[in-house]
């Protein structure tokens, strides 16, 4: 150091702190956002199907990006629409308001949708099936504050086969929410978003991509014999299309009316492939990702739930749906890299949840599960509690595990309507099935936070749900002919994945448990945006190094 002046290290001062600080900086905005949603998709399904996939698809995003193994729902019902929603919204049905598919409303005395809205019209098809809007969602999502973030000038655009699975992820403030209608094999939307269905969508629609999907059939992508992490083909408790007398391998559709073929298309893993095709059309012609603020594309492949539904976890139909999905994935990651530039875009995959075994699946391997009947149920209840209270249909309805009362029967007849639900709670304890009951006065005045109790009532609505949550047994599921089933807190329902990749995102996995919730945080802070408007979420700390 002797030979050195004082401007010479004031020089090498500088440059070391030069250096240092561009170490610092953050890498580039990223140009976009693409959320996937796999509907239905239990987070073993990586791992189980694994040595089967590709290297460019699931696999990619698990050896490039970063894994949260261990990642839950935190509440009760695990169904689509709350899903769709809490992943979005960083919070729960509590805040938000999405309870369920549908649910009871005790005005109207009738079930409605989570989407329904007849205050707008169908663009695209004819009849109601695009009649809907995002209205009965009561919070924001992070793609509503991308866009409050910068005056509206992010895009958001979202796609699905279902309805809820583009509405509910698009936010309000969407600039296109696409979804299939089962009428006419296109993709519609509603005036809440739009007058026409814009072009690229119209020549997409044209097109005819269903028939051409379903031209060849579906057979097995690789010998059937290779199918070992699942049954043998065709079980009982498998679904059997109308059009055939078995539920196997291979399935061929040629012959079936247009009509036909549109509705059964969403049972077969094609539908994922045409969502993924309309998500590619997407990204070039509504020029994602090439504008000076972030965008956002949302894709819901919601098929893998059919499937499910249809032939259960188990099956060689659910195995060749996720090996096909991985095809999928991949080739939307190749037009991602094309269009928008490898590192220019972040992406995360997560499902809307997961499901049990098929009941009968586990029945056969002597493992404890069943079936319940929510009429009879309904029933028992009823029967009860006229011999006691001497009033018939006390009951009104139950969904999503939910019993409604007739409040005005209540009222009416003066009775005390916590001595009615005590008793009624008396005689679920003594059905086989029932597991435990809550009922709505200590979900109003108490507070849980841990085990079923804390997930019911973060899954509570006070305005929109029922007088009494009933929950099940392990593995007992709503009767069903066929298939499996979802809806419950045990883990076979709440444990999804949760990949991400892309810009600045680093490499690695982590066993952490982490909640659904704490997606749309973590979004916030890699944007630099402020979370949902009921977020209750966390960041997930491990994605940033800091």
């Amino acid at each position: 150091m002797r030979g050195l002046t004082k401007h010479s290290l004031f020089a090498i001062l500088c440059c070391l702190l030069s250096v240092n600080s561009f170490s610092q900086q953050p890498q580039a905005k990223t140009k976009l956002v693409v959320g996937v949603i796999v509907d239905q998709m239990r987070a073993e399904y990586l791992y189980r199907f694994q040595d089967k996939f590709s290297d460019d698809g699931f696999k990619r995003l698990m050896n490039d990006g970063f894994v949260c193994r261990n990642t839950h729902y935190n509440y009760i019902p695990t169904k689509t629409a709350p899903g769709h929603a809490s992943v979005y919204t960083g919070t729960t049905p509590k805040y938000h308001g999405i309870i369920a598919n549908e649910w009871y409303d005790r005005t109207l005395k009738k079930e409605i949708n989570n989407v329904d809205d007849y205050s707008t019209q169908t663009i695209g098809g004819e009849g109601s099936s695009g009649q809907r809007s995002p209205h009965k969602m009561l919070s924001t999502t992070i793609t509503d504050e991308l866009q409050l973030s910068n005056d509206g000038k992010s895009k958001v655009i979202s796609i699905s086969l279902k309805d809820r699975g583009a509405i509910l992820p698009g936010g309000h403030m969407s600039d296109g929410s696409y979804w299939y209608d089962a009428g006419t094999g296109n993709f519609i939307t509603s005036t809440y978003y739009k007058e026409e269905l814009p072009v690229w969508v119209e020549k997409f629609n044209k097109k005819g991509h269903v028939k051409l999907l379903l031209k060849n059939g579906w057979h097995t992508l690789a010998p059937i014999g290779s199918y070992t992490e699942s049954t043998i083909d065709e079980q009982a408790y498998e679904k059997v299309f109308h059009h055939k007398n078995n539920a196997s391998f291979p399935y061929e559709f040629g012959e079936l009316s247009n009509m036909e073929q549109y509705d059964i298309f969403q049972e077969t893993p094609f539908g994922n492939t045409i969502v993924a095709m309309m998500a590619g059309e997407a990204l070039v012609s509504e020029k994602l990702g090439q504008g000076t603020e972030t965008d956002f594309l949302a894709i819901s492949f919601s098929s893998t739930d059919k499937i499910g539904h249809a032939f259960g976890p188990n099956s060689i139909e659910i195995e060749d749906t996720y090996l096909r999905l991985d095809q999928d994935i991949a080739s939307l990651l190749r037009k991602l890299d094309a269009q928008v530039g490898k590192g220019n875009y972040t992406l995360f995959l997560t499902a809307d949840h997961a499901a049990t075994d098929v009941p009968q699946y586990l029945i056969n391997n002597k493992v404890p599960a069943g079936y319940y009947s929510s009429e009879n149920i309904v029933a028992k209840v009823n029967t009860a509690l006229g011999d006691i209270f001497k009033i018939e249909g006390l009951v009104e309805n139950m969904s999503n595990g939910q019993l409604f009362f007739d409040m005005q029967k209540i009222v009416t007849n003066q009775l005390n309507l916590i001595e009615v639900l005590e008793e009624g709670k008396k005689v679920l304890y003594e059905i086989e099935s029932v597991f435990q009951v809550l009922l709505r006065n200590d979900l109003e005045k108490l507070e849980y936070t841990l085990d079923e109790k804390g997930m019911v009532q973060r899954g509570f609505n006070i305005k929109r749900s029922g007088d009494i949550v009933v929950l099940f047994n392990p593995s007992w599921t709503k009767e069903r002919k066929y298939g499996t089933e979802h809806g419950s807190g045990y883990s076979y329902d709440t444990h999804v994945p949760l990949l991400w990749y892309g810009n600045d995102i680093p490499k690695g996995s982590s066993i952490r448990k982490y909640s659904i919730t704490d997606i749309a945080p973590t979004l916030s802070m890699l944007l630099g945006i402020k979370f949902p408007n009921a977020c209750i979420g966390v960041p997930i700390q491990e994605l940033f190094n800091e």
